[in-house]
């Protein structure tokens, strides 16, 4: 039987709110990426690839592209192609729409009291309850927010604190509509048609995680992603929003701020708040791999004036692993990731940011990959060693074994080769097999309470 919680008090108080990671993995003071904050500078949002891409690859390619992708899919549908059926279809898209009010940097609370929605409790502030705003220790804050976000649905949780250095990763204009978004010495965040501004107050950022289902990951076709594997990603970033529209509201009553970007892909660089939160490592892969879960995720962020206690990077043996490791990039179907051994301070294309030394990748030729195949391509994830289901005692013993040498490396590369663990899976048979909920995710794996 699981255990039931009354209110948030309980959840804080149970053995379930700590943070437990393996013995292997060890707290540091700086990221095992090299970081040169002297070059580091905020990233301009509009020359992310996703939002530019057209840019990139120009406007007759991407129209033709475009064109194919609608040809295909209509095609592949009335052929009933394996992993593009309608049914496949069907899985992908239901899995990227969410039933969330709509999520906003400010809060989506005052929208939804305006729909007067009669199955939604009435949303309010301290104020206007007139009671004090809540008051807790930021070690006491942290666990608040780890347990009000596991009871959401998120599955990892870190904090980091904005300052000189770390607010270099809050993009300097929106990804997706082109606002500036500036700091202030103000109390309350505010939006204008001209801009989005965070006050300095708020000065800690809320990384969580929402697993992919490994499951459909792995249902490619040949090297090919498919439907299936679509809609394991559409269905983490559905998710992520209803957690998201949660939180805000969440922090909305006690009496704090919580702010969000539009939708596509937050305020700020990813990978880089799961790192300095301590979620994972980068990689070669330019994504983070987190000991537990391996690339099989995808991380959100929120700031808040809500004082918290910072989580610290790790040192897991990720990022030495993918210098002698490169299924991902073997794997590929277009070759966009690196084959270096090394990684690189030098920038790959206006759609990377400088400033760290990382295997980056052609974004843009990804990206254009996914027309041509009609759905999101995460092969690299697929075959990625640390996807695997951790199910058994060895693989424990090999993680534990890359957190401290460096060794037996290329010895264990091989071997996730011969065991036939980057083989992809029968895409028909996952319709048939019995699996837990959101399609096959690991929900007792290396959790943050074990």
């Amino acid at each position: 039987m699981g255990l039931l919680f009354h209110d948030i008090d309980e959840a804080m108080g149970s053995p379930l709110a700590d943070w437990k990671r393996p013995w292997w993995v060890r707290w540091v003071d700086k990221p095992t990426v090299e970081i040169d904050w002297d070059l580091m500078q905020r990233f301009d949002g509009r020359r992310m690839q996703q939002v530019s891409w057209v840019k990139y690859v120009g406007e007759d390619r991407a129209r033709r592209l475009n064109k194919l992708r609608e040809k295909r899919t209509k095609e592949w549908i009335l052929k009933e192609k394996a992993g593009y059926t309608l049914r496949d279809r069907a899985l992908d898209i239901a899995g990227s729409q969410s039933g969330s009010v709509g999520t906003n940097f400010l809060g989506s609370w005052k929208e939804s009291t305006e729909k007067k929605d009669p199955f939604r409790q009435a949303i309010f502030s301290p104020e206007e309850l007139q009671v004090p705003d809540w008051k807790g220790s930021p070690e006491e804050n942290s666990r608040m927010i780890r347990a009000a976000l596991r009871f959401f649905g998120a599955d990892q949780v870190g904090f980091v604190e904005l300052n000189e250095k770390t607010r270099k990763f809050i993009y300097s204009y929106d990804a997706r509509d082109g606002k500036p978004l500036v700091f202030e010495n103000i109390e309350k965040a505010y939006e204008t048609n001209e801009k989005r501004v965070i006050p300095y107050r708020a000065e800690w950022v809320i990384v969580f995680t929402v697993q992919l289902s490994q499951e459909l990951i792995k249902r490619t076709s040949g090297s090919a992603p498919t439907a299936l594997s679509s809609a394991a990603t559409g269905l983490a970033y559905g998710r992520a929003r209803n957690i998201i529209d949660r939180l805000q509201t969440f922090l909305h009553i006690l009496g704090y701020q919580a702010l969000m970007g539009t939708w596509f892909n937050g305020l700020g660089i990813a990978p880089a708040f799961g790192v300095m939160a301590g979620l994972g490592e980068l990689s070669r892969l330019n994504r983070m791999i987190s000991p537990e879960y391996g690339p099989m995720q995808r991380i959100f962020r929120v700031i808040t004036d809500l004082p918290l206690a910072p989580t610290r990077p790790i040192n897991a043996g990720i990022m030495r692993f993918c210098r002698t490791c490169k299924k991902c990039a073997e794997a590929c179907p277009v070759s966009v990731l690196s084959m270096e051994t090394e990684p690189s301070w030098e920038v790959v294309g206006a759609w990377n940011n400088p400033g760290h030394r990382a295997y980056f990748e052609d974004s843009p030729r990804c990206r254009s990959y996914w027309s041509v195949s009609t759905v999101g391509c995460a092969r690299c994830f697929a075959v990625c060693p640390f996807s695997m289901k951790n199910r058994s005692f060895m693989h424990k013993v090999v993680a534990a074994t890359v957190s401290v040498t460096p060794l037996l490396n290329r010895f264990f590369t091989k071997m996730h080769t011969v065991m036939g663990y980057e083989t992809p899976k029968d895409i028909e048979g996952w319709w048939n097999l019995n699996l837990p909920p959101y399609g096959g995710i690991e929900t007792t794996k290396g959790t943050q309470f074990e």
